[in-house]
């Protein structure tokens, strides 16, 4: 919003400094900034609200130490992370931009979704909460939406770099043009390779023409499975105390590198990638997400003051997947996002492998002592400090080794 009056401000009246509102840079530092401060203030009045509400978590004892002291401490906490990141989006983004309601969409899409969870197992004193066939519903819907508005949306288009011989041609008439037309694509980002690009249609370029139908399908199917995917590893993950959202907050620092380049003609020029028109308006996004996380810490760290719920854990995710989804770079999400993979992986592992030597042995045995991965270590006595301050410095290796990636080829 305020994009917009300030830009009316300066073409109208020369406002002095007004022209700044057009730069990338400063919305997004604002956005940060606001989020931090929404975050904070509204933190603490919404913890005394759920305290008053006595909208406590249900913690069942699994024999982990410190985890039946966490009983009753307020949930629903991620209804903070959602504020803390539409109003900054609202107030610094440009509105009209594809890229900017597609998150916006996904935030409340899944923030409900998650809220339905919470309000359930909290007002309804349903431990189990929202029907797990109804999230998987909710998640299909959200990456049917999603990968239906990449794929068919004129708006959402990539220019790729031309080669030697036509950019000579070019260069006839400026020296600065290395990029082509705009084109719809459905071609997407391979790490560590030197053509380092994978199109969909490579399913079904064995159809000829009639194969255009059936590669939106194969992609709307990939959305699906990774914003499903990640979306439940945030959930998983989201055990101690600040884990989740420390993680998020590193994943969505290597999100707003990898948008910020991808957005940029001058630096997907340099790095040689493709340019995403349009998409450097994630930016301000991505930093709005970076300060309600980091925002959110302030109440979540040990000993938590309030727990995001599946209205955070399930938002957070799908954000993630959504913006990798965006800035074409959802092959890099096992690296980005790689303690969820790994969160998630530990749960389908043990149970895998309990109801294998159950029907074998007759006895079920168990790869970890406890799963998700967390409890494995809270199990072999770790403090559960040192065990979220490691997962975090794994974390920030994987979001470096992420970035890293725009050269190591």
């Amino acid at each position: 919003m305020l994009y917009y009056l300030f830009d009316f401000l300066n073409e109208s009246y020369d406002l002095p400094g007004a022209g700044v509102f057009k730069y990338i840079t400063f919305r997004a530092a604002m956005a940060v900034m606001t989020s931090l401060l929404i975050s904070m203030v509204f933190g603490k009045s919404l913890i005394g609200r759920l305290q008053r509400l006595q909208v406590g978590e249900t913690v069942r004892d699994l024999g982990l130490d410190g985890q039946t002291e966490k009983a009753g401490t307020p949930t629903m906490g991620g209804l903070i992370i959602l504020l803390a990141i539409v109003v900054p989006t609202l107030l610094w983004a440009k509105l009209d931009n594809i890229y900017i309601i597609l998150m916006l969409i996904s935030t409340l899409w899944m923030g409900a979704i998650g809220f339905l969870d919470d309000y359930i197992k909290v007002f309804k004193k349903d431990k189990k909460g929202l029907r797990g066939i109804f999230k998987v519903i909710g998640q299909i819907g959200l990456g049917v939406i999603v990968g239906s508005t990449l794929y068919f949306n004129p708006q959402v288009t990539i220019k790729e770099q031309l080669p030697v011989a036509k950019m000579e041609a070019w260069e006839e008439t400026s020296q600065s043009i290395s990029y082509g037309d705009a084109v719809k694509s459905t071609k997407t980002t391979l790490p560590f390779l030197k053509n380092n690009e994978f199109d969909y249609a490579y399913f079904t370029n064995w159809m000829g023409g009639s194969g255009k139908p059936f590669t939106a399908v194969v992609y709307i199917l990939a959305v699906i499975f990774i914003i499903t995917a990640v979306s439940n590893g945030a959930n998983l993950t989201d055990g101690l105390d600040g884990l989740a959202t420390g993680t998020s907050a590193i994943a969505g620092t290597a999100l707003l590198v990898l948008a910020y380049v991808s957005g940029s003609i001058v630096f997907s020029s340099y790095l040689n990638i493709m340019y995403i028109p349009e998409s450097g308006e994630l930016v301000i996004f991505t930093a709005a997400f970076i300060g309600a996380t980091i925002g959110f810490l302030w109440y979540n760290s040990f000993p938590a003051q309030v727990f995001m719920g599946d209205t955070g854990s399930l938002a957070i995710g799908a954000i993630i997947a959504v913006l990798a989804l965006a800035v074409r770079k959802e092959f890099l999400l096992p690296i980005i996002s790689g303690i969820f993979l790994v969160e998630n992986l530990s749960v389908i592992i043990q149970v895998s492998y309990f109801k294998y030597t159950k029907k074998k042995h007759g006895e079920g045995r168990r790869v970890f002592l406890m799963s998700p991965l967390h409890h494995h270590y809270q199990k072999k006595g770790m403090p559960e400090t040192k065990i979220v301050t490691r997962f975090w410095i794994v974390g920030i290796m994987l979001a470096v080794l992420a970035i890293a990636t725009l050269k190591l080829r």
